[in-house]
């Protein structure tokens, strides 16, 4: 048995919910190490998942397919930051997402992500004390956990973000130790206020504040309580420093997601994703097939079987 990551590398619930509940009904999908390239058939059958993560800013398209989901376990990783834009040029409404954030709760566990946190000309520290304490107001009730952590410059996120600056003026930088301090203070404690617990991702340096726990996306101690299984036990798979994920299987595809994040690590440009979007065909076995394999029957091309 094994976890299923749905996906770290783009929305699916938000852009391939068909594509997805076509391989639930067949029962195994296929999916791509993305630095070798080798094919893995991932078996999607009940008794082979423990649970299911789901990633997303927006599962809407998939609630209605959640009855079908009966005999899986699942928790959703929910990101709501509510920066629009020129941060997020393509999200639902904040006030939409935060109407379907209630009603996933209602069917299922839902984490909330304030990740991450970018720090600008247009969302300095009192930005997300604000947005922060309004969003905790609105989902008090509807989640327990929030996990946060500041953006990460990658390659990519810096070109983005280096884009926004030339087109609109808006200027990028980070905070001190103490102003993160000061920062994450004023989060722990309105997350506290409205019944949730506060959780880092990879970040260990800020565990001494009050009310701030190390996370894991991935997380055993979730899975655990999900399935009922006290005794579970799953080894450690880290995707970066300080990371505590436990073993999965991402079924997911790099550029491939459209909402087009400036922040985004898992997408070099919407242009990319729209024309894989494109390509998308909702019946075939893996979510994104390079043309190279046009035809193919992806089976053939497995290097280790992953069932």
């Amino acid at each position: 048995m094994k976890v299923i990551s749905a996906s770290r590398r783009t929305d699916i619930p938000a852009f391939y919910a068909e594509w997805f509940m076509n391989r639930i009904r067949a029962g195994f999908c296929h999916t791509t190490n993305p630095f070798s390239n080798r094919v893995f058939r991932v078996s999607l059958l009940p008794e082979d998942c423990t649970a299911i993560v789901f990633w997303t800013r927006n599962p809407a398209p998939l609630l209605k397919h959640l009855d079908d989901l009966n005999g899986y376990k699942y928790y959703f990783l929910y990101s709501l930051l509510g920066y629009g834009r020129p941060l997020e040029s393509h999200n639902p409404s904040m006030e939409a997402t935060i109407t379907t954030f209630q009603r996933v709760s209602e069917r299922a566990t839902v984490v909330w992500r304030y990740d991450p946190i970018v720090i600008s000309s247009i969302t300095p520290p009192e930005f997300h004390l604000e947005r922060f304490a309004y969003l905790a107001r609105r989902l008090a009730g509807y989640t327990q956990r929030c996990t946060y952590s500041f953006i990460s410059m990658y390659g990519k996120t810096g070109r983005n973000l280096g884009r926004i600056t030339a087109d609109t003026g808006v200027k990028f930088s980070s905070l001190d130790q103490g102003q993160r301090h000061d920062l994450l203070t004023g989060l722990a404690r309105i997350a506290q206020a409205n019944g949730m617990e506060m959780y880092s991702c990879c970040e260990l340096d800020y565990l001494q504040i009050g009310g701030i726990q190390q996370g894991h996306c991935v997380d055993l101690n979730l899975l655990r309580t999900i399935t009922g299984s006290e005794t579970l036990s799953i080894q450690a798979q880290p995707t970066r420093e300080h990371c505590g994920c436990v073993a999965s299987a991402d079924i997911g595809s790099y550029d491939t997601c459209l909402f087009g994040c400036a922040y985004c690590y898992a997408t070099n440009s919407r242009e990319a994703a729209l024309r894989r979007h494109a390509a998308h065909d909702p019946s075939d076995t893996i979510l994104s097939r390079p043309s190279q394999w046009a035809g193919i029957d992806l089976d053939t091309l497995i290097h280790i079987p992953n069932t």
